[in-house]
């Protein structure tokens, strides 16, 4: 030792420094490197990805030649400095205090936090620069990682823990469709803000059901086969689907589903028609339960070959209807204005007092959305039924309640049911109660 320089002693222990430094920032940035990131680098051929992940599918040996190396070489960093100290200034026990002392303050600042915090800054940058160094490392001290890992192992077992194996790692990673949620709410600009409303709507459709979207019981367009058949000739001119539930007498009495483009041909080659004209273009209806999921239906749209569904309940009574167009709307928004009630919609907005006024009937998960509210979805499915339900009765009068922060005001009743409802914004609601 004494035969060394005192410059090579030094550039040793700067090696050494910077080979912990090296570790210590590569442990923190595999760790913290985002797996679905280098899956999508892997798949496109990436082979410091690939590399990375087959390290990172490996954890526990990864982890043991990091901790080996790392404590080794700060082992060796101490005794160099212990060495330096004694050879200068003798067996003083206060020079190798203040020796050891320096030492641990340049790997605690050069080899510890510092490297760490730059590996966690650019995790992926630095996993996939050093993943070809740790992978040929481990394969030279393969038998220094399984002694180690021999002892590791045995610990763990007696502590009943599972230890991390090939694999393992990866299905702990696995996010649920709620963190995967928050994950597209958190990208960002990452994501353009209509696929970001796309995607949080297919979450969204493993929670509702169809009787959460269905056009209800009471607006259904339909054809009665009990009325004339200039009635139904009128019916057909004037609508506005191009396909339509028939019934015979009442609605709880579907007999089939009517194309209109195939009536309205009808309607031009004969000149003598008969309703039985009309049952025989009519195909079979396609009955749906109420608490059918949206998601489940879309599937059952799929595999059955159909586009509309008649939604009934436990008792068999018409509740309503769904098609493939409204899952499909629920999914990417509105994009027809083939009806009124599509045009009504896309104009729910608040107007400069803060107010808005809408139909009974509108959908409450409809308002939440445009209208950026927080009205409970557990119970009644629209306004009307809302106010039904916190009245207890049908109002006589105008009349306004208070529903979390919004203020709702009865404007108009008709036929047993609330016709149209005023709703005051959480700004105009504090100027309400000002007044």
């Amino acid at each position: 030792m004494e035969t060394v320089p005192l410059w090579v002693l030094i550039l040793a222990l700067a090696l050494l420094i910077l080979c912990s430094a090296f570790f210590a920032m590569a442990e923190t940035a595999l760790m913290a490197a985002n797996k679905y990131r280098l899956r999508h680098l892997a798949k496109r051929g990436n082979r410091a990805a690939i590399t990375t992940l087959w390290l990172l599918d490996r954890t526990d040996k990864l982890l043991s030649l990091v901790l080996i190396a790392n404590t080794l070489i700060n082992a060796m960093a101490t005794a160099l400095v212990t060495a330096i100290a004694i050879l200068f200034f003798g067996h003083e026990e206060s020079v190798i205090t203040i020796a050891t002392a320096v030492v641990a303050f340049l790997l605690i600042v050069f080899a510890e936090i510092s490297p760490k915090i730059i590996g966690a800054t650019y995790p992926e940058r630095i996993s996939l620069g050093s993943s070809y160094v740790l992978r040929a490392l481990m394969k030279v001290a393969k038998p220094a990682i399984w002694f180690v890992n021999l002892f590791v192992n045995g610990l763990l077992r007696v502590l009943r823990i599972r230890g991390v194996g090939v694999g393992h790692a990866d299905a702990q990673q696995r996010l649920s469709p709620e963190e995967l949620r928050s994950v597209v709410l958190e990208a960002g600009s990452y994501i353009p803000q209509k696929h970001k409303s796309i995607l949080l709507n297919l979450f969204e459709l493993e929670k509702i059901s169809v009787e959460d979207i269905m056009t209800p019981r009471s607006q259904i367009e339909a054809l009665n086969l009990a009325l004339p058949v200039d009635d139904l000739k009128a019916e057909l001119t004037t609508c506005y689907h191009n396909k339509l539930p028939v019934y015979e007498g009442e609605i709880n009495r579907i007999v089939g589903i009517l194309h209109v483009r195939k009536a309205v041909a009808l309607l031009n080659e004969e000149d003598d028609l008969t309703i039985d004209h009309f049952r025989e273009l009519l195909t079979e209806p396609y009955f749906i339960p109420q608490d059918t999921g949206v998601f489940t239906q879309l599937q059952y749209f799929q595999e059955n070959k159909e586009r509309l569904g008649i939604i009934v309940d436990e008792y068999g009574e018409v509740q309503g209807l769904v098609t493939l167009e409204d899952i499909i709307e629920e999914m990417i928004g509105d994009f027809t204005t083939s009806t009124p009630g599509a045009a009504r919609s896309d104009a729910m907005a608040w107007n400069a007092q803060g107010e808005v006024l809408l139909e009974g009937t509108t959908p409450l998960r409809d308002i939440n959305k445009k209208l950026g509210l927080d009205l409970p979805l557990d119970g009644p499915k629209t306004v009307n039924g809302l106010l039904l339900e916190q009245l207890q009765e049908i109002p006589e009068f105008p009349i306004a309640l208070r529903i979390g922060n919004c203020v709702i005001e009865v404007v108009q009743v008709q036929n047993q049911a609330i016709k149209v409802v005023k709703l005051l914004r959480p700004v105009a609601v504090k100027r309400w109660l000002a007044a």
